[in-house]
């Protein structure tokens, strides 16, 4: 059976704005929980090969409660993070801490409500542009790939954050069940609906995950374009430099 959440095309965008509504309040505690805190340490590599540097300017799509954006201001980018689902945004902005409690040159984030294929950004505007667990919940992921290299710099990095498909099948086998069997508990438990969290192997199953990210980005003539798996490629971030 279908997922109810997820639904192809462009009604999918209406679709996954409930999803994340029913969720937000419990988001972080579910990513902690069924990640066994994991998460953190992945968001954290994201933004180590980001490389970010004082002063540059950085755009997190689908930003979420907004850990990677964090992290990006943290390194002393100009950070900016950019989601759809107001729920989750007020989440992040709520983590805002006061501007008085930071390092010299820290400066929190922006949190903006936008689409991630059609941001409001001019062309060559950000040094890193990064999208975390976000890609594979859009309409057209290809787009949304189109977009980070637009909004990008020449020599601008993009990178993308998501669940893999590894390619030991005994692994992938074990990998899809926990995310089939188990996960969907949490959102049962938490949510009062199992089909809330049983939508990432839904979501899943129809992406073409780190392989197909990464031909995206060589057909789009990014330079660099690699593939750091981890957990076996349970988890993936695909990296590419803007010509």
């Amino acid at each position: 059976m279908t997922n109810r959440f997820y639904e192809a095309g462009e009604k999918r965008a209406a679709r996954v704005n409930e999803l994340f509504a029913a969720i937000a309040s419990r988001y972080d505690l579910i990513n902690d929980l069924q990640s066994f805190w994991l998460h953190r340490s992945w968001k954290r590599k994201l933004v180590r090969l980001a490389n970010p540097k004082p002063g540059e300017r950085a755009l997190d799509l689908c930003c979420g409660t907004g850990d990677v954006a964090f992290l990006l201001a943290e390194a002393g980018a100009k950070a900016v993070g950019l989601d759809f689902s107001e729920p989750m945004l007020a989440r992040g902005r709520a983590k805002v801490p006061p501007a008085t409690s930071h390092p010299p040159g820290v400066v929190n984030p922006q949190f903006i409500q936008g689409d991630a294929q059609a941001t409001p950004f001019p062309e060559n505007h950000f040094d890193v542009v990064t999208v975390g667990y976000g890609l594979r919940n859009l309409a057209s992921w290809e787009r949304g790939l189109e977009e980070m290299l637009r909004v990008a710099r020449p020599g601008g990095r993009l990178l993308v954050l998501d669940f893999g498909k590894p390619d030991n099948a005994l692994w992938r086998g074990l990998y899809f069940g926990y995310l089939r069997r188990i996960v969907p508990l949490f959102g049962k438990v938490f949510c009062g609906d199992s089909q809330t969290y049983a939508y990432i192997l839904e979501s899943l199953n129809r992406y073409p995950a780190q392989r197909g990210v990464a031909a995206k980005m060589q057909k789009m003539n990014c330079a660099d374009v690699r593939v750091v798996n981890v957990l076996g490629g349970a988890m993936t971030i695909n990296y590419g430099v803007k010509h």
